[in-house]
């Protein structure tokens, strides 16, 4: 696992997933986001490590365009702008909802090495990812 700090885009994969949005076309890059998030939500048998960095930094760049959330890493993030990803917020919610239940090897790897502050980053999205109270506008990227 090439893993250099606890950010959603600290590691290869995710890396790998900005890399992928940056030279997928503006059309699709929802899609892509969409699909990061519903491979996750589908698995019911053991979650691979490499699919659950990629939700997390999916479901990343969903809470950054939430109230309260923090922009997209500036260096392994993408780059290209991208659409309006809120209307996945319930499936970013989910799919972190997944990489925290068993059988997650991605939860596994960071509990074997103490991981308290990627499980602090993860529940900080999840908080900026809960539904919103009626009236509360959405912020742009």
């Amino acid at each position: 696992m090439g893993t250099w700090d606890a950010g959603p885009f600290d590691n290869d994969a995710a890396a790998d997933f900005a890399g992928d949005l940056d030279e997928a076309a503006a059309g699709e890059r929802e899609g892509i986001v969409r699909g990061a998030l519903t491979r996750v939500i589908d698995t019911v048998d053991y979650l691979e490590a490499p699919e659950s960095e990629v939700a997390v930094a999916a479901a990343a760049l969903v809470a950054a365009q939430c109230p309260g959330g923090e922009p997209a890493d500036p260096v392994y993030g993408p780059e290209e702008r991208l659409p309006d990803l809120t209307g996945l917020r319930d499936l970013a919610r989910q799919a972190l909802d997944r990489v925290m239940t068993e059988p997650s090897e991605l939860m596994e790897l960071w509990a074997e090495s103490g991981g308290g502050p990627w499980r602090a980053n993860v529940l900080q999205l999840q908080s900026v990812l809960l539904p919103q109270p009626p009236g509360e506008q959405l912020s742009p990227i």
